[in-house]
């Protein structure tokens, strides 16, 4: 057994390997979560480490060969698309209106000032590393890194708050900025995208950095509309199961339109679940992409702790660590600021910069997305350096932002007790014992199973 794993039997992209590919990420990924899970880490760490295991770990161990070949990897890209639009689909979640009319002008404030000065000082940061002896930082990569930097992890951060409770204007103020600021980094993404390929073809001019603007624009409103109309084919009468093939559907026909277009298809996804999300009567529709997606968002991640590259870290490990504290002050710094000249609560002045350290998610997949273009222009050694401070910085960020998260949480007094809240269901110990079953007549019985077959 010993000399068929050493030997490396993912040599080919038949449908027997990539299934057996699949199989051993999956559980690799699940057996490092009963690692991190005491030492109460997010389970996208443990996937990301499961990543480096399988990829740049193994293939030292095999001698140079990689355990999964790049053919291999390459064909499990439109993952990374799928898991995007699950992503972007829910970070909008709760995203309501009526929030927003409450907090008026306030939550855009706080977000442009922590989203812009985390592009503002990453960037400069970043720029200055060429007056470092034997550290070249071109000004592409610069300014990928510095629109990456404004995206937070909604993941990390809602595990969070689901996992003690918390609960108040605090929060409320968390998950709306964390929805506009990744809406904000697409944005600031896009742009970055357009300056490099107008660079690349010679001439940069007004029209090529307001083209992606004016798209995005476009996509968001067509999101928009697609969301009403996902609403609106997808009624309560309509079964769990036909309710999520069509959602499901909805997102991936979405991305893939977006993609033929060469455009980000994440602000229209994101709007598509804005939409949904502020007339739909419950959270059904999202619980049940919670417990569909899951297996999607491992591999993604593993996939993309498979990319981070080894032999770069210590030329890249001033950079990354320097990327790694410039944007925690960024953030930090443009929260405090952006919530006094907003006039906002003590707590938010003082305290949600510590919420938003954590990322990963968005900003894998736009480092996904970035290392792609670079390669197209042939800036291979820049597409890896990309994809490698931003897989290095997020473990570190996966590690101490929920730390810091809840702190914030704790000393605005967001909750009082931590309690457990499980994914899917109760605990077998938390259903009262003197719940007796209920009868269920059988012309009833007979009626919901017709409805499940509609």
């Amino acid at each position: 057994m010993v000399p068929f794993l050493l030997s490396s039997p993912f040599k080919d992209t038949s449908v027997p390997t990539v299934l057996m590919a699949l199989s051993i990420m999956l559980l690799v990924g699940f057996l490092l979560t009963r690692l991190t899970k005491p030492l109460k880490l997010p389970n996208v760490t443990a996937y990301i480490f499961a990543g480096i295991i399988l990829g740049p770990l193994a293939q030292l161990i095999l001698g140079g060969k990689p355990l999964f070949p790049d053919e291999l990897r390459k064909g499990m890209e439109f993952i990374t698309d799928l898991a995007l639009a699950f992503i972007a689909f829910g970070v909008v979640r709760y995203f309501k209106f009526d929030i927003l009319k409450k907090s008026g002008p306030k939550i855009l404030i706080i977000t442009l000032f922590e989203s812009l000065m985390a592009v503002a000082f990453s960037f400069g940061a970043m720029m200055l590393m060429n007056l470092i002896p034997g550290v070249k930082m071109d000004w592409e990569l610069a300014i990928l890194l510095a629109a990456i930097a404004s995206a937070t992890a909604p993941a990390s951060t809602m595990m969070t708050i689901r996992q003690t409770g918390a609960k108040g204007d605090f929060v409320n103020t968390i998950l709306q900025v964390v929805s506009l600021d990744n809406a904000i980094a697409l944005i600031l993404f896009s742009v970055a995208m357009a300056i490099i390929t107008g660079k690349e073809s010679g001439s940069i001019n007004f029209m090529q950095l307001a083209k992606p603007i004016l798209l995005n624009l476009a996509l968001i409103v067509a999101g928009y509309l697609m969301g009403l109309l996902l609403y609106w084919v997808t009624p309560p009468k309509r079964t769990k199961d036909n309710r999520l093939i069509i959602a499901v559907a909805f997102m991936l026909g979405f991305s893939g339109v977006a993609s033929l277009l060469d455009i980000s298809p994440l602000l229209g996804v994101m709007a598509m679940g804005m939409a949904y999300t502020n007339i739909a009567p419950d959270e059904s529709l999202f619980r049940q992409i919670d417990a569909f997606s899951p297996p999607i968002l491992t591999i993604f991640f593993v996939l993309s702790g498979m990319r981070l590259q080894l032999h770069m870290l210590a030329s890249i490990g001033v950079v990354g660590v320097v990327y790694f504290i410039v944007r925690i002050i960024g953030k930090y710094t443009g929260a405090t600021l952006g919530s006094i000249v907003a006039r906002s609560t003590e707590n938010n002045k003082k305290y949600l910069g510590l919420a938003l350290i954590p990322q990963a998610g968005v900003s894998l997949g736009l480092a996904a997305l970035g290392s792609r273009i670079l390669m197209g222009y042939g800036h291979n050694d820049y597409a890896d350096m990309l994809t490698t401070i931003i897989v290095a910085a997020g473990v570190l960020y996966e590690i101490f932002g929920p730390p810091a998260a809840k702190y914030s949480l704790s000393i605005t007094k967001s909750y009082t007790t931590e309690k457990t809240v499980e994914m899917i269901g109760p605990k077998p110990s938390e259903i009262p014992v003197s719940a007796e079953p209920k009868e269920v007549p059988v012309e009833e019985s007979i009626a919901e199973i017709k409805a499940e077959t509609k």
